[in-house]
């Protein structure tokens, strides 16, 4: 037992299931849907023909079951970076740690995890209501300085550079290459960037004061790669870094509700959501 994990790291609940999630090892299917807010578990698990398993812990609501022979998961994760770390880190202990053992196994197994979340344009011809892949993270939090990613060094200090705000240490990270190669071929693609709050990290301002009225300045102008950044919001960045660190496939589908050059909004946002779902389950379900 001396490789067996602690109590107070891996942390079950009295019925074998992991803390946070509620969830045990055969509750999850081997692709999950992510989404940040829990109501849009059921518009996804409404396409379903069969629904196996339905359970729920704070703001993390799982609902697994049948496309025809495909088994699927969709989760809930809650907002930002912070409960990244807890969604996938407690999803990888679900499929490669034996929680009887408490030991990690020796072979291990990868997640498709692929997210459908809501955005805002950066750019002027990246339209609301439309839908955009993201081929590349962009973290503007700090949760991925915490775990060992192989970082590319000579991006990062050129983004800093170019944002110039020295409480931010980005990171930079690519969607996995196989689920990009199959959503690329259908919805556009981009850099997303990636904020550790909605308000003053998206370059928004209410009543608080923020420290830097050219964010979104600065992203618009920032070019990698010979692209633009496209788009922001709050999770995908730590999503590419988490699945890189632990051996899982991720990909990240935005709805464009919002353009921050225009100051436009999307009049029925729930429509492009719907349709985002719609045409996510089809690329998956049809892919050769």
């Amino acid at each position: 037992m001396n490789n067996a994990l602690k109590a107070s790291e891996l942390i079950l609940n009295p019925d074998g299931s992991i803390y946070h999630l509620n969830l045990l090892p055969e509750d999850i299917a081997p692709t999950i849907f992510l989404v940040g807010d829990q109501n849009r578990v059921p518009e996804i698990s409404k396409h379903f023909d069969f629904i196996e398993l339905k359970k729920s812990n704070r703001e993390f609501i799982a609902h697994t079951g049948y496309i025809g022979d495909k088994r699927l998961t969709v989760l809930s994760t809650g907002i930002g970076s912070d409960n990244i770390d807890i969604v996938l880190n407690e999803l990888d202990a679900l499929v490669n740690i034996d929680f009887g053992l408490r030991e990690i196994k020796a072979e291990k197994q990868s997640l498709q995890l692929i997210r459908i979340g809501t955005s805002g344009s950066l750019q002027n011809d990246i339209e609301i209501n439309s839908i955009l892949v993201s081929e590349y993270g962009l973290g503007l939090d700090h949760l991925l300085h915490f775990y060992a990613l192989e970082h590319d060094i000579v991006i990062e200090k050129k983004i800093k550079e170019h944002l110039d705000l020295p409480f931010i240490d980005p990171y930079f990270v690519k969607a996995s290459d196989p689920l990009l190669n199959l959503f690329s071929k259908h919805f556009r693609t981009g850099i997303t960037a990636s904020c550790p709050g909605f308000y003053a990290p998206q370059g928004r301002m209410l009543r608080g004061q923020t420290v830097s009225t050219q964010l979104i300045g600065k992203l618009n102008t920032l070019i990698i790669h010979q692209q633009v950044i496209t788009n922001f919001e709050m999770e995908t960045a730590s999503i590419y870094g988490m699945a890189k660190v632990l051996g899982h496939q991720a990909i990240s589908v935005n709805c464009i509700l919002a353009n921050r050059i225009s100051n436009q909004f999307s009049t029925n946002p729930q429509a492009v959501i719907h349709k985002a779902i719609q045409e996510v389950i089809d690329v998956y379900l049809n892919q050769k």
